[in-house]
């Protein structure tokens, strides 16, 4: 789910001693570059995921969402090497991210990276590298995503209480992002369902992504209303924010994603009632998130329009139009394939073609930045 503000400058560099002597001379394009730049991995990654599960198929398709995949999992590996180097060479800064509210969210993009290529990587990576070997590269990602996910969903709060001096009315989309990260684990968790042997094992892993969906769902709930009650009181987000109001689709469609998963997989891992009732939570419980869904996205679209017309310009925050879109796209994909309905599968046709553009527009916007040195330079 993601996107992405701009890290604060520190006011006062450690250069002096310690990790951070020659910080600003030892790579230096690294010294600005956040956890933020792991939604451009994310907005990626969510092409491919749900190019695979669209209801329709096109002559070519399967080709574009493997090309996608492996820019995902260059893209990941990219970023995951710079922000070594950051962390390395530039420890001082990466400190200040941590303390700093504007960015410390972004540390649960991270987590949801790292699902969301391994998640492909199973969807549309083996047919590249082999069955076996995707099954073991997502096991892999999915452990390290949602222990660093659940990490992040415990530890930004606290930060955010304890040591963020957070203004009141400053609540802000971005806030969503670490409580976002177990329900991605909960959504693609199940691919893996029908890797493990029969028994305990499925059940267990069944009933720990129901747990993580709620863990997300329930602090989600909790940090809507503080976000809606900002822009009512507050008044618009800045212009280079507004694409964050985005990333509240995230959460809807993942959740959603997440109970037509575990349902296609609750046959084989729990036995009756249970495994009926779940397939129908998920009609139950997906139809009405997905139309709240598609009025946010009206009211985000109105906001964007909004600010586009005030001289809204390119920022990181545009991959904010790319994951939790794509998270509407699978949602709408499983409800159309438990209900059957074919306008569910129109709609999910639809936002696919709206994530598309989005991603080529961020993307081109993105490669110019990094090319020009704007994107790594000083934030101002």
């Amino acid at each position: 789910m993601a996107t992405i503000a701009q890290p604060r400058p520190l006011t006062r560099p450690r250069l002096s001693s310690g990790p951070g002597t020659g910080a600003e001379r030892r790579l230096p394009a690294l010294r600005h570059l956040g956890p933020n730049w792991y939604a451009s991995v994310m907005g990626t990654a969510i092409i491919a995921n749900a190019g695979a599960g669209l209801p329709y198929h096109f002559p070519g398709m399967r080709v574009f969402a493997e090309v996608m995949w492996v820019l995902s999992a260059v893209a990941l590996a990219a970023v995951l090497a710079a922000r070594t180097g950051h962390w390395l060479h530039h420890r001082d800064q990466a400190r200040a991210h941590l303390l700093d509210p504007a960015v410390a969210p972004f540390y649960g993009c991270l987590s949801m990276a790292l699902l969301a290529v391994g998640g492909g990587t199973l969807l549309v990576g083996k047919d590249l590298i082999g069955e076996g070997a995707a099954v073991a590269a997502d096991a892999v990602l999915f452990t390290a995503g949602t222990a660093i996910g659940l990490l992040a969903a415990v530890a930004v709060p606290y930060l955010m209480v304890v040591r963020h001096k957070v203004e009141a009315g400053s609540a802000s989309p971005v806030w969503l992002l670490p409580l976002v990260a177990p329900m991605v684990s909960a959504a693609l968790g199940p691919l893996l369902i029908p890797h493990l042997p029969a028994g305990q094992p499925r059940e267990a892993m069944l009933l720990a992504c129901y747990a993580m969906f709620g863990i997300s769902l329930l602090a989600t709930l909790l940090m809507l209303p503080l976000i809606l009650g900002r822009l009512i009181v507050g008044g618009p987000l800045p212009l280079a924010l507004t694409p964050t109001l985005f990333l509240v689709l995230g959460p809807l469609g993942q959740s959603t994603t997440a109970v037509n998963q575990l349902a296609d997989q609750a046959a084989t891992s729990i036995g009756a009632p249970y495994a009926g009732a779940l397939g129908a939570f998920a009609v139950v419980y997906g139809v009405p998130v997905m139309g709240f869904a598609l009025l946010w996205t009206a009211l985000a679209v109105a906001m964007v329009v909004r600010a586009a017309r005030r001289g809204m310009g390119f920022a990181m925050t545009w991959w904010a139009f790319t994951f939790p879109v794509g998270t509407c796209v699978t949602g709408f994909e499983g409800l159309a394939r438990h209900t059957g309905l074919v306008a569910l599968q129109w709609l999910a046709l639809a936002l696919y073609v709206a994530l598309v553009a989005a991603w080529l527009a961020a993307a081109v916007h993105t490669v110019r930045g990094l090319v020009s040195g704007k994107l790594l330079a000083a934030p101002r």
